[in-house]
């Protein structure tokens, strides 16, 4: 049976927050191989329909519609959210916030879809949407995805709102956080948005808002040299192919891939370090 990430971490990790029907009846699998189906889709990036459903379950397989229906069930109900700040917050002292790097992320859409629009820089219809990762490259949280016409700064004091929201649901404090950003973020309203969450912003300066020379805003290279973590999570997720180019059409589908996407490389890492 292929594997983006064992059994029995899928069932203590992820299965917990899955939340029981109501009404009608359970799901006649196991829900750790719902969720490893899911992973598989997210990882090669299959059409729905071609899922091997029949190598994927042990026993009487779940069609690939039964694996949809759970899949945009729990991303409606924001499922994989709940799930990331639950893991975010039960292992947090694994997470490296010495600081932390913002960076944003245009996706090819190859089928259309919610928030999607030209962007002429990648000569390609896109969404785009802000991560925030810690020293290491983890991520940490996402950003409202956006049309792909707009630039990082676009509508910023709300989407950072969402970014950090994420952390204060996992009881991560923002107060004293040093974050990097490149020179696309420097701005009056990003700036402010930092100080107001009595954050550090360590931005870059951009040649069109003055001489650096002119400047007065904090701004400490070697710590922003480190920003190169960011980029790493970038290949990270890349890797995923549901992630790479976007075919999902619905945005609470775009964010369950990547709340997943979140999930697994989180515990990788926090188990890969539990085992040595």
């Amino acid at each position: 049976m292929y594997k983006v990430l064992d059994k029995d971490t899928i069932e203590m990790e992820i299965v917990p927050y899955i939340p029981l029907p109501k009404r009608g009846f359970a799901p006649r699998v196991p829900l750790s191989e719902i969720v490893n189906a899911v992973l598989y889709k997210m990882k090669t990036g299959v059409q729905w329909e071609y899922l091997p459903v029949a190598s994927l379950f042990s026993r009487d397989p779940l069609g690939w519609q039964g694996v949809y229906y759970h899949f945009r069930k729990w991303c409606l109900s924001g499922t994989f959210y709940e799930c990331w700040t639950g893991i975010l917050e039960e292992y947090r002292d694994r997470l490296d916030l010495s600081s932390v790097d913002l960076d944003g992320s245009h996706t090819p859409c190859k089928r259309g879809g919610e928030a999607v629009e030209y962007q002429g820089r990648k000569r390609a219809k896109t969404t785009n949407a802000l991560y925030l990762t810690d020293r290491q490259g983890l991520p940490l949280a996402m950003s409202e995805p956006v049309a792909g016409n707009h630039n990082d700064l676009y509508d910023i004091e709300v989407q950072f709102e969402v970014v950090t929201a994420t952390l204060d649901q996992a009881d991560i404090a923002t107060d004293g956080l040093f974050l990097n950003a490149d020179a696309g973020f420097d701005s009056k309203d990003f700036r402010a948005a930092c100080s107001a969450k009595k954050i550090n912003a360590n931005i870059c300066f951009n040649k069109r808002n003055g001489s650096a020379d002119d400047r007065d805003e904090y701004f400490d290279q070697d710590l922003y040299d480190e920003r190169y973590a960011v980029e790493r999570t970038n290949a990270w997720m890349d890797s995923f192919r549901s992630l790479l180019n976007r075919f999902d059409t619905t945005i609470a589908s775009w964010k369950g891939f990547n709340y997943l996407s979140f999930i697994v490389l989180a515990l990788r890492k926090f188990k890969m370090k539990k085992s040595k």
